[in-house]
């Protein structure tokens, strides 16, 4: 069955098409919100309840979506709000230092069941998580989402400049990591 947006939104705000449409909004959004999410908090279970989160936080304030972005746009910001709050939230109850936070989350991609990545694969997911959160975020949109300046400006209200900016200098530190002991 074809998704058409403008119709599943006109259901959404309808109260007796509602849930079915909101069915296929999570059937639609699932994966690519869950690997946005994952690339974040790194963990599979981690992912799946801040995915569980998102879905929820939309459902709620279902109502309060006016069209005026795209639903995944709505969507992609929720899901990176409820990471970034996962992650203050873990990182409140962590003993680990803000300085340990990269080599703490390396360790949770290394004993991560769910990984299936080679050497390399790991080597690339280690240089990522030594980049900043908002280069991080950035760097994973472009390289991994593909997705266009204007669609991550629009999803985290930062500037079209400054997101290639933060581009540029993640790739920069990502090359300089892979390159390093060869």
């Amino acid at each position: 069955m074809e998704y058409n947006e403008l119709e599943i939104i006109r259901q959404l705000q309808n109260p007796e098409k509602q849930r079915q449409a909101f069915a296929k909004v999570v059937a639609r959004y699932s994966e690519k919100l869950y690997w946005q999410i994952r690339k974040m908090v790194i963990s599979h279970d981690d992912t799946d309840d801040v995915l569980q989160n998102t879905f929820m936080k939309a459902w709620v304030n279902i109502e309060s979506f006016r069209g005026e972005s795209k639903l995944s746009t709505w969507l992609y910001r929720i899901a990176i709000n409820e990471s970034i709050t996962f992650l203050n939230k873990q990182n409140s109850h962590s003993t680990v230092e803000m300085d340990d936070t990269e080599s703490y989350l390396a360790n949770k991609l290394e004993s991560d069941d769910w990984f299936d990545g080679d050497e390399l694969q790991m080597k690339l997911q280690k240089a990522i998580l030594r980049l900043p959160e908002k280069q991080r975020l950035v760097f994973n949109m472009r390289y991994f989402d593909e997705m266009k300046y204007e669609e991550m400006s629009d999803i985290l209200g930062t500037s079209v400049g400054a997101l290639k900016a933060s581009y540029h200098h993640a790739a920069k530190k990502i090359e300089d990591f892979m390159t390093k002991d060869i």
